[in-house]
Formats: structure tokens, sequence, C-alpha cells
């Protein structure tokens, strides 16, 4: 059997441990839908942007959606390690790759649910976003691969883990990441020192291109930074995914 069905195959095992584990379904898809009802009704009047807050606020709510997910990702990664499974896998002449990558593509279509019900709460709270049809293929091909490269960091993190709670736990700063960018508030409006690290930080221009595709004027530079951070961020977590995978599987 070639790769791509063993993919295939690894793909439809991860779904069905996903929809048997209503915390990580709940983490993936309803807590971002919770926090961006929290921060709309609760602290969207305190926050000065310049537009309605849901416009604003949305595209880093579709970030911190992609991150909620990865902690099931890493612990999930982990369990297949720690438990024997690769080594049954092996006995089967299941190809090594497909266990990685039926992952990766589990988190990435997780992520796009999670996605299309966060965007669909947000036109019920009243985000109009002006983007084109080319706009929103810009929108859904920057989710893609901002999910392409999270997942492989995670992947990478979960293999490296000592048990499935250290993985869980590993995956923390990448939730909690999108809090110290310009997800939530402008950097601008920040403190010093804040400022200037939610300014350099990697999910920084990838929000900001998510919000000029979505208002229709995404700006190049922004865009260029975006895709550079995020096939940086999945070289990294591949090379060191497939570095790890060999020396314990």
């Amino acid at each position: 059997m070639s790769a791509k069905p063993h993919s295939m195959v690894m793909l439809r095992r991860n779904f069905v441990h996903i929809t048997r584990n209503p915390t990580s379904v709940f983490n993936a898809v309803l807590m971002p839908i919770i926090i961006m009802l929290m921060f709309v009704y609760m602290f969207g009047d305190a926050f000065d942007v310049g537009v309605d807050y849901i416009d604003y606020a949305t595209p880093g709510l579709i970030l911190l959606a992609v991150c909620y997910g990865l902690g099931a990702t890493a612990t999930a990664v982990n369990s297949d390690m720690t438990n024997g499974i690769i080594n049954r896998f092996k006995v089967m002449d299941v190809s090594r790759g497909a266990v990685l990558s039926g992952h990766v593509i589990a988190t990435v279509l997780t992520n796009l649910i999670a996605i299309t019900a966060l965007v669909g709460v947000a036109f019920l709270l009243g985000f109009s976003p002006s983007a084109s049809f080319l706009d929103w293929l810009g929108v859904l091909g920057m989710v893609v691969l901002l999910g392409f490269a999270a997942s492989w960091l995670t992947v990478a993190l979960g293999l490296a883990a000592k048990s499935p709670e250290t993985a869980g736990m590993a995956s923390v700063p990448l939730v909690m990441l999108p809090f110290f960018s310009s997800a939530i508030v402008p950097a601008e409006k920040m403190g010093p020192g804040l400022r200037q690290f939610a300014e350099y930080q990697p999910f920084t221009p990838i929000i900001e291109t998510l919000r000029g595709l979505l208002v229709g004027t995404p700006n190049t530079g922004d865009a260029i930074t975006a895709i550079a951070w995020c096939a940086g961020i999945a070289l990294v977590g591949f090379l060191w995914a497939r570095s790890t995978f060999s020396k314990r599987a």
C-alpha cells in the first residue's frame, strides 16, 4: 500500500479518536466561540480600535481557533509513541511518514471546521467584512498554511515530550502567544516592551494579513512576513518531528 492510502487510514483513525473525545472537540471548536462571545460582549466596548470590535477581533480569533486544538494533537502524537502504537504499525508495514502526516491533516481539517463555525457565529454578531472572492481565497490559504505549520510544530513537541501530560502542556505557549499579539487590541496601544514583543512576534503579521484580506486591503509586506514565518515554522517542525521520530520509533 502506498503512503497516500496509509495517510488516509491514519486520518480516519485520528478523526474517530477526536469524535470519541468530547474535551478535544470542545477545545478545538467551542472554546474559540466562547472566547469570541466573552470578548465581544464583555470587553468589546472597552477597546477603542476605530471599527466595530467584532470586525477587529475576528481575524485574531481565527488564529486562536487554530491554536486551541493543538494540545489534543500533541497529546495524541505522544500517546502513539509511548503506548506502543507505532511499533504495531511497523509490524503492519504502515508507512512511518503516514502516522505523522495523518495527525497533521486531521489537525488542519479540524481547524477548518472550527474556523467555519467561528466565522458563522461572527456573522451572527454583526461581522461585516468587505473581502472579495479572491480575498476569501487568500484567507483560506493563510489559514491552511498556518494550520499546516502549527500542526508540524505541535507534532514535533508531542514527539519530544516524555508523556502525554507534558505533551499537552508543551503546546500551551502556542495557545497563549496570540494574546500577546494584535489579536485582541492593536500593538500600539500596549505598554513599552510588550508593544515591541507584539509587533515582532510571528502571529502579529499573520493576524494583520488576515485582517487586511477581510477588509479587502491586504498589505503585501505583512503577507510576505506572514508566509515566511509559516514556512519557517513548518520547516522547523517537520525537520524536528522527523528527527525525533527516527530516534524514538
